[in-house]
């Protein structure tokens, strides 16, 4: 009986079936772009789709890149343990699409960019370190699911975490960025009828939908407005509205992975409109996400399964559920893991198409200046197949870092949030110079890895976690306290820090960042004497005909968009923002006839 705790089904022949096709499926896709564009082999072409993408395909891509098998996996593990606070996401989600489209996304259009990194904050970033964040991210992307399918069908975790990377590489080689679009079309269509699936059947078992939300409702699950000011609790109204908008808006506004798809849209409308679309996909997510972890709640409300030793790890609920209530109904849980496994896929081959674009935009062109299109497409085929095999072994890092959602978002937290104080001083600020922008994003990420990583050191305590009761343990075997098995991940011996700056929520690591970055970079800005030049290059900067959503150049494309910005050009011979030039073309840092490159110089 389901919710009685004790062993489960695992696959059938008709799941295996199921699953295996829609990875190849995946896989084909790559093969069907890789024939049918065999004659456009430009870089533009491989990183950008040629930019010809439109808004639907894009917004869906941009969904299903960051509700990944993490999401998946981890948001209804999320509202099972801890309650429904994760809808509260969708403030966040909302401000972050008004503020990545109105500000980002018309600067990044108008400078015609493959890499994020090239615009004026990127100047003076290591570049390095956010190729290694991008890895270790995906890493845990591909861990998560790994973890599912070994869980319920008993194959060798290693085994699996190469079979993931291995499809990724494979149609993120073949078919380049248009591949990957419609990949995540497709997986994202997927991983909402997974959802959809496990709350039916959990309504059918439960006796209705009400019952669920009754069940959730009695277990404190329903609780998500906590207006508590504490910075420590983990999520309240505050750290997921405040701390989770700033956070958001990190990873969409300068991540590699969603620019490229944004800037992949063949109009500056489009590229807008996919992020405004893109936000109702994110709330129907989060909602479906969230509800299936309060039905997985009222059939396990009187047995835990990792109480009672029938899984390792949370993180292993959602398989178990599957299994458990869905194991009579051959194919099923092939398609509920295959939606785990399709967010995978999907974030994966965004961030390997990502991390090929930075190198060869940031790393390789500008050193190798005379290669041919057809060498630069083969040198992105060989580097996805690097950073792929990258990405599986920095699975192994992520196994150790606990749980997979809040571990993927403390990463992007740490290593974003200086990051886009860095862009934010240099688009918005005048009077920035190079000396503030690098000394505020070093004091900002010292800042932020200081907390993130002593927080994994020690813990929060109890008294911080947002543990709700609900469970007992009655019918199971194991009596073992779901709040003891907390309580005991923490060090016995802890600092007088460990239980005020370093139990600060995940949530706050990227305003963190981003403020310290912004402040300190304007003051040492103003003590090394700001920008001297009387002339700057206004392109590099945001504009009041940015926030115009439908003004005319919402219909232009990138180069008629650039043909107005040419003669100003070449009027204006100054930024604060020197070292890599900017160059207005399609395929940016290469001159063509159609480009202008542009030199800065700050004294």
């Amino acid at each position: 009986m389901a919710g009685s705790g004790g062993p489960v089904a695992t696959f059938s022949v008709w799941d295996y079936v199921v699953f295996a096709g829609i990875i190849l499926a995946a896989a084909g896709i790559g093969l069907f772009q890789a024939i049918r564009g065999r004659k456009e082999t430009s870089s533009a072409e491989f990183l950008l789709g040629g930019r010809q993408m439109t808004a639907v395909p894009v917004a869906m891509s941009l969904t299903a890149s960051f509700m990944s098998g993490i999401t998946v996996i981890g948001t209804p593990t999320e509202a099972y343990r801890f309650g429904s606070a994760f809808w509260l996401f969708g403030f966040s989600y909302a401000i972050m699409s008004a503020v990545t489209a109105e500000i980002f996304v018309p600067l990044f259009y108008r400078l015609g960019i493959t890499s994020a990194y090239e615009v004026s904050g990127g100047r003076y970033l290591p570049r390095q370190n956010v190729n290694r964040a991008s890895a270790l991210y995906t890493g845990l992307v591909i861990y998560a699911p790994a973890l599912a399918l070994n869980q319920i069908t008993g194959l060798n975790l290693w085994g699996v975490l190469v079979a993931t990377g291995a499809v990724c590489i494979i149609y993120c080689t073949l078919g380049g960025l248009k591949a990957v679009i419609w990949t995540d079309v497709i997986q994202m269509v997927i991983m909402l009828a997974g959802f959809v699936a496990v709350i039916a059947r959990g309504a059918v078992l439960q006796g209705g939908l009400t019952k669920i939300w009754e069940d959730a409702g009695r277990g404190g699950r329903l609780d998500a407005f906590d207006f508590d000011p504490d910075p420590r609790r983990r999520h309240t109204f505050w750290t997921i509205v405040v701390g989770g908008s700033v956070m958001w808006v990190s990873i969409y506004s300068i991540n590699q992975s969603q620019v490229q798809r944004y800037i992949s849209c063949k109009t500056l409308g489009h590229a807008k409109m996919s992020l405004y679309v893109n936000l109702v996909g994110l709330w129907l997510t989060v909602s479906l996400a969230v509800f299936s972890g309060l039905t997985m709640f009222s059939i396990y409300k009187d047995c835990d399964p990792l109480a009672n030793g029938d899984i390792g790890t949370h993180d292993q609920l959602l398989p178990y559920l599957v299994m458990d209530i869905l194991s009579d109904y051959p194919g099923i849980p092939g398609l509920l893991v295959a939606a785990a496994y399709s967010g995978t896929l999907s974030t994966v081959s965004s961030s390997i198409n990502a991390l090929v674009a930075v190198t060869v935009e940031d790393f390789i062109l500008p050193v190798c200046k005379n290669l041919t299109e057809k060498q630069v497409t083969w040198m992105n085929m060989g580097l996805s197949v690097f950073f792929g095999a990258l990405c599986i072994g920095m699975a192994g890092i992520a196994s150790v870092m606990g749980s997979v959602l809040q571990a993927a978002l403390s990463i992007f937290g740490m290593i974003s949030g200086p990051l886009l104080g860095l862009y934010l001083l240099g688009m918005l600020f005048r009077t920035s110079n190079s000396t503030g922008g690098l000394v505020g994003m070093t004091l900002g990420l010292l800042l932020t890895l200081w907390v993130g990583i002593g927080g994994q050191i020690f813990p929060p305590t109890a008294r911080l976690f947002p543990w709700r009761e609900g469970f007992a343990a009655f019918s199971c075997r194991t009596m073992t306290s779901c709040l003891t098995m907390i309580s005991c991940l923490c060090v016995s011996v802890r600092p007088p820090l460990a239980d005020s700056w370093y139990s600060l929520s995940y949530l706050y690591f990227s305003l963190l960042g981003t403020l310290t970055t912004v402040v300190c970079g304007l003051l040492v800005s103003m003590i090394t004497g700001g920008c001297k030049q009387e002339k700057m290059n206004p392109e590099l900067f945001v504009r009041m005909s940015d926030f115009i959503c439908f003004s005319s150049s919402s219909h232009q494309t990138v180069m008629e968009i650039q043909k107005h910005q040419v003669e100003k050009i070449h009027k204006l011979s100054y930024s604060c923002y020197p070292t890599a030039p900017v160059t207005f073309a399609v395929t940016p840092l290469r001159e063509t006839e159609h480009s202008v490159p542009f030199h800065p110089v700050c004294t």
